[in-house]
């Protein structure tokens, strides 16, 4: 029993589920029935686990166990594939409707709270589902698919399912060429920093310069930014990553410095995962020591999102960074929590406003009225306020009437390599299409 039983949940294992899948199979081929095939994943199960304990995790993991069994069909088989990975067989299926209802099912069994050791938790998950003999006609072949499928419902934001396509498995074999290869980037130099100026639209100054990594990729070119950081940041990648940013970007700004360019501070990303390092206050120390740029000329960008992961942690950290004299801003403000009374706890220095805002500010009372109210706020609060993705003149005159001062965007200057934005800083020819 041991053998082919999971000891924490009581489910078949994955051993006891690859004996039965190739059964189950055989029977539909003479059947002629259709067979779903399915790889469910609690979503966010790991930051339970590491916040609460593995004997809370163990708990949850039994509790979600009975209530996706008794969800099931009689006929259907689930197994702990291992992790809070579970997958699943559905036979004698007669359409695809057959399969999603099933996954619907799972969905409202995981949906009421979870009580567990005094703490109400709520968990949802992202299902793969692969169809016997459409998408494969073996084990190995089905089993992929359901997972690559699964991987594409957590690519569409988690709590979903996803039937798998051809299109899948292909973009499934390109983030797994990307994630390879993603790991000797930074060791093979890969990587470049490129730099999109903001300028104060009143006095014609380029204020700072906001640090952007891009990948040149030997095969596929550069890829896109919002590709590869998402899976760095899963794989925990974005922290070398990111640190290498920081030090880049450092390195510049001091050279900037150096070559005249006194005031002008350099801005930098930190991902989620950086937010939450416990060695990233430290590690920022470091790297300014080492490049020899004085805190107050780096300024580093957090979403909101990331702040209220642990917004006690979240204040700790920016304080201490702040009491060191790096500025901090809130970058993507309006499209996250905007939680006004979280918001007077956070040491900042600046809020940027969404490109999201500003793209329909010249027809949409709405975006128009939002950036109204967040540059009001920013007075109140004594904050500087940042327009991002400014891309026509009329969105500039905008937010100019509405007494936004610092922008940046296309409108000024895309991101450019450093010795572009050298020759921009030095020459300043758009100071002029400002005014």
């Amino acid at each position: 029993y041991q053998v082919f039983h999971d000891l924490l949940t009581g489910l078949p294992n994955r051993m006891l589920f690859n004996q039965h899948l190739p059964l189950a199979l055989a029977h539909a081929r003479r059947a002629n029935q259709l067979l779903g095939v399915i790889f469910l994943d609690l979503d966010r199960f790991k930051t339970i686990n590491d916040t609460l304990g593995h004997a809370v995790g163990d708990q949850l993991l039994q509790q979600a166990t009975r209530r996706l069994t008794s969800a099931l069909r009689e006929e259907d088989t689930i197994a702990r594939w291992g992790g809070d990975e579970f997958t699943l067989i559905l036979p004698s299926l007669k359409s695809a409707e057959d399969a999603a209802k099933v996954a619907e099912r799972l969905f409202a069994a995981l949906k009421p709270a979870f009580f567990l050791d005094g703490h109400e938790l709520y968990i949802t998950s992202s299902v793969g589902i692969a169809l016997y003999p459409n998408d494969g006609e073996d084990m190995d072949t089905l089993l992929k698919n359901a997972d690559a499928a699964m991987y594409r419902a957590k690519e569409q934001g988690r709590n979903n399912y996803q039937f798998y396509t051809a299109k899948i498995n292909s973009q499934a074999s390109h983030l797994l060429t990307l994630e390879n290869s993603l790991h000797h980037a930074l060791e093979r130099q890969q990587f470049v920093v490129y730099y999109q100026p903001q300028f104060n639209v009143v006095t014609g100054e380029i204020t700072q310069v906001e640090a952007l990594l891009r990948w040149q990729h030997p095969q596929l070119g550069l890829v896109s930014p919002q590709t590869f950081i998402t899976i760095a940041e899963e794989n925990g990648l974005i922290v070398p990553i990111g640190e290498w940013v920081l030090r880049v970007a450092c390195q510049q700004n001091y050279a900037w410095h150096q070559a005249g360019l006194t005031n002008l501070r350099v801005a930098v990303n930190l991902s989620p995962r950086q937010l939450q390092h416990p060695e990233l206050v430290s590690r920022v120390e470091k790297i300014l020591q080492e490049t020899h740029l004085e805190a107050q000329f780096l300024e580093l960008e957090i979403t909101e999102t990331a702040a209220m992961r642990d917004v006690e942690a979240t204040v700790d950290i920016l304080s201490r960074l702040q009491k060191m004299k790096v500025r901090i801003a809130m970058d993507d403000f309006g499209t996250g929590y905007s939680s006004l009374s979280y918001l007077k706890k956070f040491p900042l220095n600046s809020l940027k406003i969404d490109r999201a805002f500003v793209q329909d500010l010249t027809h949409s009372p709405e975006d128009k009225g939002m950036i109204a109210a967040i540059i009001a706020l920013g007075q109140c609060l004594n904050l500087n306020i940042i327009a991002e993705g400014v891309e026509t003149k009329d969105q500039l005159d905008c937010l100019k009437a509405l007494n936004c001062e610092e922008m940046q965007g296309h409108w000024f200057s895309p991101p450019q390599a450093a010795e572009l934005i050298t020759q921009l800083l030095r020459s300043h020819p758009l100071a002029q299409s400002i005014r």
